[in-house]
């Protein structure tokens, strides 16, 4: 145990900016951290935030790289951005809560002190989680983007359905009728295809899940893939927006003939728990499953 935690000597704390209580807590890390004698790290945003005049870092990516543990302060929102922006870097990510229900977040803010102690006494374990990437060809222009949980192909404002074709490793599987298809990793398992009625998958298996979203029909249901399949998705609906995005932004609209490209990203993210942490514990904690009595 002791010789993993003196690996860990530059620690880097992101928050949510966004989030004002978001300072009290990175603040309390920051004491933590110093006390424990490491070297404290961070974003310029979240220096500012917490006033805690650390060594600031230009960007994520920087600073993930110039430290030996990374904290981010907020929700899977700012998970998924922090995963997105230090992709390929190979520095351990750990979650603290702050708010809403928090799959991608190991430690409720309540629960810091004894959380970073145990990591700071090297009681911890990691897990490696696969990002997935999109590439889209519209017309002549190609757009490429990684994601965290999902790609989602959906239906714009208007309340109609859209109709996608979509084909796995080159073969037809299907033309949906539906609000929108998602496409998620295993990490985005609990995400929006939760949502949307898909499987629960553990997120270290090699899957993607693929979940229709409101589909015209009651054979239509969540697929499972290995995670080395291309999934292919080409939108059909001519009189409907069809909307492309990556964890939950943006990418662009679809027309007829655009081409959708899903498959495994070469990056991936790698996440740090405390001792007896897991997602089984999550799942119960979060999801309030207790069981019942007939």
């Amino acid at each position: 145990m002791k010789n993993k935690a003196d690996k860990l000597k530059r620690i880097g704390v992101i928050g949510n900016s966004q989030k004002k209580s978001c300072a009290t807590t990175v603040a309390q890390a920051a004491r933590i951290i110093r006390k424990s004698g490491r070297k404290l790290f961070s974003d310029a945003s979240t220096d500012k935030l917490a006033r805690l005049k650390a060594e600031v870092c230009p960007d994520m990516l920087t600073l993930a790289r110039s430290v030996d543990l990374l904290l981010v302060f907020g929700g899977d929102g700012t998970m998924l951005r922090v995963a997105r922006e230090i992709a390929g870097a190979s520095t351990p990510v750990l979650g603290i809560n702050i708010g809403g229900l928090g799959f991608l977040t190991a430690v409720p803010s309540d629960d810091l002190d004894r959380a970073l102690s145990l990591v700071l006494q090297g009681e911890f374990t990691f897990e490696h989680r696969a990002l997935i990437e999109a590439t889209a060809r519209r017309g002549k222009k190609t757009i490429r983007k990684n994601a965290l949980n999902d790609i989602v192909v959906s239906r714009g404002e208007v309340s109609r359905l859209i109709e996608l074709a979509v084909a796995v490793d080159g073969e037809p599987l299907t033309r949906y009728r539906c609000d929108g298809l998602i496409v998620s990793s295993p990490t985005g398992s609990t995400a929006y295809s939760l949502a949307a009625g898909g499987a629960v998958v553990s997120p270290v298996a090699d899957v993607f899940a693929i979940t229709p979203i409101s589909p015209h029909t009651l054979s239509n249901r969540s697929l499972i893939l290995p995670l080395d399949s291309t999934i292919r998705i080409e939108p059909i609906s001519s009189t409907s927006a069809t909307i492309l995005s990556a964890d939950g932004e943006l990418m662009g609209e679809l027309s007829p003939g655009d081409v959708v490209t899903v498959r495994r990203s070469r990056h991936s993210v790698r996440f740090m728990h405390p001792a007896g942490s897991s997602f089984f514990e999550a799942l119960r904690r979060k999801l309030h499953w207790r069981g019942t009595y007939l």
